[in-house]
């Protein structure tokens, strides 16, 4: 299994990213991408009890069709949700303009996807011609620019690629995708989409269940400041391309590499979501170990990484431990703290232990505020009330991150 350092598109899938004018600004803001052939669809949808048009129209959509699709449509600038029955109909006809602009045979074979600011409508005359545009400019290496077009207060475009060959076989299988978020993060899910595909061919129950799990330990794992919106998505599509068998079965013997890829995959967007934060200055990885399973060693792990207390103290450079040990007492989890231990540093480096068995230890000081002044930190905190771990991804909160969220409608 190999993760490409650089994108390597996805056979049978083109993409292309414009400008329709929904931003204030002349920046990207429509993102097209289409398959030369029908796909098997997987989707994953905020739980948010307020969502938006797009997550509403999709998930009806993906009912309707049996979990088909071949085309993801997606603008930023404008997240059409609390818009009412006028926000679904716009969602439809963003839908249909797609669906006429590539030909496509089937009724539901477009998925939409909104981000932007909540409860205004969207201007259909720009997206009109934002989809004529986004279909001409469609090429097989053009995800960079879709990447680019779904950002809002991103820094970056998010990409990644995992490339693999199953066993038995001599054909090389592609999963790669796009991802934007970097406020309102936290699991079940965030203000994130996430559009990823590859040219392996998997029944749509099967590929539903891949993205389940794969969900569980990346895109569950991140926050950046503990809300949650209306309008994250994250879709897997999967065209067949590749020529080998449908993966019909986990039994089957090239479920588990795909699985692996798929994992990777989600888990590498998730980190740089999560490392984007709106303002962040530090990379922050969080280790919950000695856990009695995993959701009590994930739910320890993300009350610390939303806990404001441990996040402003990260980015202060103090070592300010008694928050991390508070953080995870009140996420309603049994352990001893008696038990606990706590070190601190570098994800490739040595740890500086501040707590054992519930005390602490003799720290320098000095040394401590070295480690947490660099730009990666890795938190490692054993319960010692198990044997089950989870790694959570997050942020510290700065004075960009106000800045950032108090001007932005303005």
């Amino acid at each position: 299994m190999k993760t490409q350092e650089t994108f390597r598109a996805i056979p049978g899938f083109r993409a292309s990213g414009i400008c329709c004018g929904l931003r204030k600004t002349t920046a990207p803001d429509l993102a097209l991408i289409a398959s030369d052939r029908p796909c098997s669809a997987a989707a994953l949808f905020t739980r948010n009890l307020v969502q938006a048009a797009p997550v509403l129209y999709d998930r009806a959509l993906l009912s309707r069709s049996n979990r088909q699709a071949q085309a993801v449509v997606m603008n930023a600038g404008i997240a059409n949700a609390c818009t009412g029955e006028q926000g679904l109909r716009d969602a439809e006809t963003t839908a249909s303009l797609v669906r006429r602009a590539l030909a496509l045979p089937h009724e539901d074979a477009v998925l939409v996807l909104s981000t932007g600011v909540i409860g205004a409508p969207l201007d259909m005359d720009k997206i009109a011609t934002g989809v004529g545009t986004a279909t001409a400019q469609l090429q097989p290496d053009g995800w960079p620019s879709a990447a680019q077009a779904i950002m809002t207060t991103d820094t970056h475009p998010k990409m990644a690629s995992v490339r693999y060959t199953p066993p038995g076989s001599d054909t090389a299988v592609t999963v790669a995708g796009i991802a934007k978020g970097a406020g309102m993060i936290h699991p079940d899910m965030a203000t994130m989409l996430a559009v990823m595909a590859t040219d392996a061919a998997v029944a749509p129950p099967l590929l539903q269940e891949a993205l389940r799990r794969a969900n569980q330990t990346s895109f569950r794992c991140i926050t950046v400041d503990g809300d949650t919106s209306t309008n994250d998505t994250v879709l897997l599509l999967a065209n067949g391309v590749c020529g080998l068998p449908e993966i019909r079965d986990t039994t089957d013997a090239a479920y588990a590499p795909f699985m692996e890829a798929v994992t990777l995959l989600c888990q590498n967007l998730a980190r740089q979501i999560a490392w984007d934060g709106e303002g962040a200055t530090k990379q922050i990885t969080i280790r919950v170990t000695g856990a009695p399973d995993f959701e009590a060693a994930r739910r320890v792990g993300r009350t610390i990484a939303s806990s404001p207390l441990v996040k402003t103290a990260l980015y202060g450079n103090d070592a300010n431990w008694g928050r991390v040990l508070g953080a995870a007492g009140r996420a309603g989890v049994p352990f001893d703290p008696a038990r606990l231990r706590l070190a601190i540093g570098q994800p490739a480096q040595p740890s500086l232990e501040l707590v054992r068995n519930g005390q602490p230890r003799d720290v320098d000081e000095e040394r401590a505020a070295q480690i947490i002044a660099q730009k990666e930190v890795a938190l490692h905190l054993d319960l010692g009330a198990g044997t089950a771990e989870a790694t959570i991804w997050t942020c510290d909160l700065s004075h960009e991150y106000i800045s950032v969220n108090a001007e932005y409608r303005t």
